[in-house]
């Protein structure tokens, strides 16, 4: 059987992350591109398109189509709502000028729902039924798969699992609301708390997830302060999924999960105690298998779901 080969592009709040995959999940080529200087919805538009036929000419073979995985509510190949993270980006046909700037068949999906798609067919819950998908970053998304099958609610609308609330009243959102995990575990969440309690730190230090995981690692108060605290709000979120939905595994993506076996073990100590036993029985917290990876596989294992090759 010969192979077909899909471009996958990882939508997040500040990078593109865009490949091109074959069927068998082996990534060709890959790249990260920044969104830094795409400052409005149609620079990012027209970064996306650039960034996809860069990746096309990378490969001297026929394209069976492009699969995106965008933050936010998707809905027949739409943007809804909720890429609280970006300019504009509502109520848009993104498939469709993005299919008119590039030539190319696009298929789009939410972001985090891909990153869990990506681990069901290519990674950590290959052999699983039922297990919850979470991707920190930027922002803080999720997936759900239920009896072999990825759950996103009625008309794609549901699932925004960065968006539970864990303190009523609490931090304003991105999203709107006030008191989401997402408000409280995400990166930016993790940073501006850092510089907060950090008296000494230079205005000029430019300091990033991997900076304060670096500094966690070397012992440093501030960081071990901030991790904890990130730890903490991430447990909290965790306990009642698994309280829901009882799932076999947990799969955490995202760069930050990459920094080590640590990060889900601090997680997994933490849910013990508080979680009901009946339901956290079989749950383990684990890295996603893919890494940083997951969503474009996932982006790409998309396009060979919908799109049959002729």
């Amino acid at each position: 059987m010969s192979q077909s080969y899909a471009i996958g592009i990882d939508v997040g709040g500040s990078s593109l992350k865009c490949g091109v995959v074959s069927q068998d999940g082996k990534i060709l080529y890959s790249t990260i591109v920044s969104l830094k200087n795409a400052k409005t919805e149609s620079a990012i538009i027209e970064l996306i398109a650039e960034t996809i036929q860069g990746c096309a000419k990378r490969i001297k073979r026929p394209i069976l189509g492009v699969g995106i995985g965008f933050p936010g509510i998707i809905d027949d190949n739409k943007v809804i709502a909720g890429a609280d993270n970006l300019p504009g980006f509502k109520q848009l046909g993104l498939s469709e000028i993005l299919q008119d700037l590039t030539d190319y068949t696009i298929v789009m999906e939410n972001d985090a729902n891909l990153m869990g798609l990506g681990e069901m067919i290519y990674g950590a819950a290959k052999n699983c039924s039922d297990v919850v998908f979470l991707t920190v970053g930027t922002g803080i998304g999720g997936a759900v798969m239920i009896d072999h099958k990825l759950y996103a609610g009625y008309r794609n609308r549901g699932t925004e699992l960065g968006h539970i609330v864990i303190q009523h009243n609490g931090l304003d959102c991105a999203c709107g609301g006030k008191g989401c995990l997402e408000a409280y575990a995400s990166i930016p969440a993790l940073l501006s708390y850092y510089q907060f309690i950090h008296p000494g730190l230079s205005e000029v230090e430019e300091v990033d997830g991997k900076y304060i995981i670096e500094k966690y690692l070397e012992g440093e108060a501030y960081a071990v302060k901030a991790m904890g605290l990130h730890f903490d709000y991430m447990a909290t979120g965790i306990i009642s999924f698994i309280n829901i939905f009882s799932p076999q595994k947990i799969v955490i993506g995202g760069g930050i999960s990459e920094a080590g076996s640590f990060y889900t073990r601090e997680i997994a100590k933490r849910i013990k105690s508080p979680v009901v036993p009946v339901s956290s029985t079989d749950a383990l917290v684990v890295s996603a298998k893919l890494g940083n990876k997951a969503g474009l596989l996932g982006c790409a294992a998309n396009v060979f779901e919908k799109i049959k090759a002729f």
